[in-house]
């Protein structure tokens, strides 16, 4: 009689050894205190909240009220598509319940959110990006979310929230989340930056790669060559000197947390330049330029704005934008050494006139 083979089956046994989010935080800290157990508390429901969307994402072309604008138009003056309301709606729900966030910031709203009951114990505040690059919903592509967390300063009775008009090494957290054909959650706690997938089946982030390092130097440069001409001629250089030299490559996805994560994986840089007209650029600095300059520089890389590192940069208002280059140090190197020639030359261009107008 022949020997009846066993069932084979394609699923690999459940590791049990896979790390969950908040196990990570714990071994990361490498510690159970009040403040391990807070930022574990505090990820588990970013990680609630990112489950939310990306369910809600996944059948966004099967629902009502998921596609499509608001007819509302946001702090920023731009039209508030209707994931934008959703998951920022999403991000205060999940935190009420959290007993540790007292305020929530967004750049989907005016003045931060205040949960009152949270407050006499909850000194966080989330600031976040609900969803980032929601032009792309409505065609399928990638989106994201990304978030920052800092420790509230002082009693903020007024409700100003002056305490977070401060420079980006006051943030104990950031991350993003990428909501693409997985759901990934990218996160740093100042001990480097770890990368975890969505397992549907289990319903837990797993965590994928750790202590992420991004090259040194990388093919790619991501930026919206639409805008050109808008731009100052320093960024113009660069983009002439990439155009006329070999091993560099544009992608550019029209959604940032997109972008910086293929920047993150395969080296290169972002840009996100300010123009002519407006020289302060379009990135918020609280809610995006100045969370992913934490991660880049855990993962060994650089963020400026051109003149000074984004880390650095202290905002003065809730919703300050700032120009943002990013990525790989000697790509970001790279970049600056162009605005520095046009401002050295400019420069001259003064002294030279001075001595003129003396003569």
């Amino acid at each position: 009689m022949a020997e009846v083979a066993e069932p084979r089956t394609q699923e690999r046994a459940l590791d049990r050894d896979c790390k969950t989010l908040s196990r990570h935080v714990f071994e990361q800290l490498q510690s159970f205190s009040m403040e391990a157990q807070d930022l574990s508390a505090l990820m588990n429901r970013i990680a609630l909240a990112a489950k939310l969307i990306s369910q809600r994402l996944s059948r966004a072309g099967l629902m009502e009220g998921v596609l499509g604008f608001t007819g509302e138009v946001n702090v920023q003056g731009e039209s508030v598509k209707r994931m934008d309301l959703y998951a920022n709606d999403v991000f205060i729900s999940v935190f009420k319940q959290s007993g540790l966030v007292c305020r929530l910031a967004s750049e989907e709203m005016e003045k931060p959110y205040y949960i009152p009951e949270n407050c006499p114990i909850g000194r966080y505040t989330l600031l976040y990006d609900p969803i980032d690059g929601s032009s792309n919903i409505d065609t399928n592509l990638n989106v994201g979310s990304i978030f920052s967390i800092r420790k509230q300063e002082g009693e903020d009775l007024d409700g100003e929230a002056r305490d977070l008009l401060q420079n980006g090494h006051k943030q104990i957290a950031a991350g993003y989340v990428l909501y693409g054909p997985s759901t990934m959650l990218v996160y740093s706690i100042g001990t480097g930056v770890h990368v975890f997938t969505l397992d549907p089946s289990l319903g837990e982030f797993i965590l994928s790669k750790e202590n992420i390092k991004v090259p040194e130097h990388g093919p790619v440069y991501s930026t919206n060559e639409g805008n050109f001409w808008q731009w100052e001629e320093s960024i113009r250089d660069y983009i002439r000197y990439v155009h006329r030299h070999e091993g560099y490559t544009a992608r550019y996805g029209g959604a940032l947390v997109g972008d910086f994560h293929r920047i993150l994986h395969q080296g290169g840089v972002f840009l996100y330049p300010g123009t002519v007209k407006k020289p302060e650029g379009k990135l918020r600095l609280l809610y995006e330029s100045s969370p992913l300059a934490f991660l880049i520089e855990q993962a060994g890389g650089a963020a400026s704005t051109g003149t000074e590192n984004i880390l650095d940069v202290v905002p003065k208002t809730l919703h300050a934008r700032t120009p943002l280059i990013i990525g790989s140090k000697e790509d970001v190197a790279l970049v600056k050494s162009f605005i520095e020639e046009k401002a050295r030359q400019a420069q001259e261009k003064l002294e030279v006139a001075g001595h003129v107008d003396q003569g």
